[in-house]
């Protein structure tokens, strides 16, 4: 296998895209419109987190993996039909001005 021409990424990186492609393959179990649904749902909450947290608050980004992690294994039960969201906002940091 050649290496990739693409930048390396970080192990948490590499959670964030495994956890990613892990609802996108949950996902396909259900039924099409809840499919449609749940990726929609997850392609939302990824970007949105993408842009809102700051990359080196690694805390916050491991509560969101823990978090993450938990709703797949719901989703992954064949009990459970739909996904869904709601908003926990980020936690506050206090800004100085200079």
């Amino acid at each position: 296998m050649a290496p990739s021409s693409g930048p390396r990424l970080s192990g948490m990186q590499k959670q964030v895209l495994s956890l990613y492609r892990g609802f996108l393959r949950a996902a396909r179990s259900k039924s099409a419109e809840e499919r449609h649904k749940i990726e929609s749902i997850v392609s939302t909450e990824f970007r949105r987190n993408a842009k809102q947290v700051d990359r080196k608050n690694f805390i916050y980004i491991e509560y969101l993996l823990r978090r993450g992690k938990k709703q797949l294994d719901q989703l992954k039960n064949p009990d459970t039909i739909s996904l869904s969201s709601f908003d926990v906002g980020l936690p506050q940091t206090k800004h100085t001005k200079r």
